[in-house]
C-alpha cells in the first residue's frame, strides 16, 4: 500500500535526506587508491551515529554493513571488506540514514584515480538517467514514465538496464510501495500523486544487463564482467514538481571523482 505524506511530513523527511547525502559525500571524499571498502564503511557508520542517526542498511534483511560498496562489475549490494581500491576502479556507494522516524536513501558511483574514458562515460550517462527519471516524477505521470525516461536514454547510448533491481517507495522504512523500475512504457503503472516519496535509482551496465548473485548471497555482478554504475536520490512528488530530499547544503549532486 502506498503511503502518502503530508507537506509537513515531507519537511520532516528532509532531515533524514540531508544526513544521508552528507554521509554519502563524506564517503566519496575517502575514495582513492589504497583505501579499503571496510574503512569507508566504518567512517560512514561513525558519521551517521555522531549526527544522531542510525545506519539505514545495517541489519536490514540481515545485511552486515552500513554501506553497499559495489566495485566495477558489482552492480549493487557489495559487502565492504578488506578489498583495496586501485587506480582505474569505479565504486558505487549506496547508503542512507534513519533519523526522526524517516529514512533517507541515496547512491553515487565514484571514480578511483585515473578512470578510462569509456567507464567515465557510463557513469555520466547513468547520472543523466537519474536526472531524466526525476524530471518525470510529477503528479499525473505514471511509474512507467520514469522507467521509460531512464531506459530510453541508457539504451540510446548502447548500455544495459538492470531489470531485477528497482527503485522503491521510501518513508518510515527503507522499502515501501511502489516499486520504481528503470524500464517501462509511458502512461503505464501506478499513477503518481502529490505526497508520494520514491527512490529513483538507475543501475546501468556497460555490457549485458544479465547478472547473478555471488556465493555471499548479496553481491550482484554482471554476467560478462563489465562494469555497472548506480545513482540514486530520494524524491518527493509535489504539486510544484519533484523535490529531491537527499540533498545537503551543497545540493543533491556529488562529484564523480573520489577524494574531493
Amino acid at each position: 500500500m502506498i503511503q502518502i505524506k503530508t507537506p509537513k511530513e515531507i519537511e520532516e523527511f528532509k532531515v533524514a535526506g540531508s544526513l544521508s547525502k552528507a554521509v554519502l559525500r563524506r564517503a566519496g571524499r575517502m575514495v582513492r587508491p589504497g583505501v579499503t571498502t571496510r574503512e569507508i564503511d566504518q567512517v560512514v557508520e561513525s558519521f551517521i551515529r555522531l549526527h544522531g542517526g542510525v545506519p539505514g542498511f545495517k541489519g536490514l534483511y540481515g545485511f552486515p554493513s552500513s554501506i553497499c560498496a559495489s566495485v566495477n562489475e558489482e552492480i549493487v549490494h557489495g559487502i565492504p571488506s578488506d578489498r583495496v581500491l586501485v587506480d582505474g576502479d569505479i565504486i558505487s556507494i549506496d547508503t542512507g540514514a534513519t533519523i526522526g522516524g524517516w529514512v533517507g536513501d541515496n547512491a553515487w558511483t565514484f571514480w578511483v584515480g585515473r578512470v578510462s574514458t569509456e567507464w567515465k562515460a557510463l557513469c555520466e550517462v547513468t547520472c543523466d538517467c537519474l536526472k531524466a527519471g526525476i524530471e518525470q516524477a510529477v503528479p499525473g505521470n505514471h511509474i512507467g514514465d520514469i522507467g521509460f525516461a531512464v531506459q530510453s536514454l541508457a539504451e540510446r547510448h548502447g548500455y544495459g538496464v538492470v531489470r531485477e533491481y528497482v527503485g522503491h517507495g521510501v518513508g518510515h522504512v527503507m522499502h515501501e510501495d511502489p516499486n520504481v523500475p528503470n524500464f517501462g512504457k509511458r502512461g503505464r503503472g501506478v499513477r503518481l500523486e502529490a505526497g508520494m516519496v520514491i527512490a529513483i535509482e538507475p543501475m546501468i551496465t556497460l555490457g549485458t544487463y544479465r547478472n547473478h548473485t555471488l556465493a555471499n548471497g548479496w553481491t550482484v555482478v554482471t554476467n560478462d564482467g563489465l562494469p555497472a554504475a548506480h545513482y540514486e536520490n530520494t524524491v518527493a512528488i509535489t504539486k510544484d514538481g519533484p523535490v529531491i530530499l537527499t540533498q545537503d547544503s551543497n545540493g543533491p549532486w556529488l562529484p564523480f571523482q573520489g577524494g574531493e
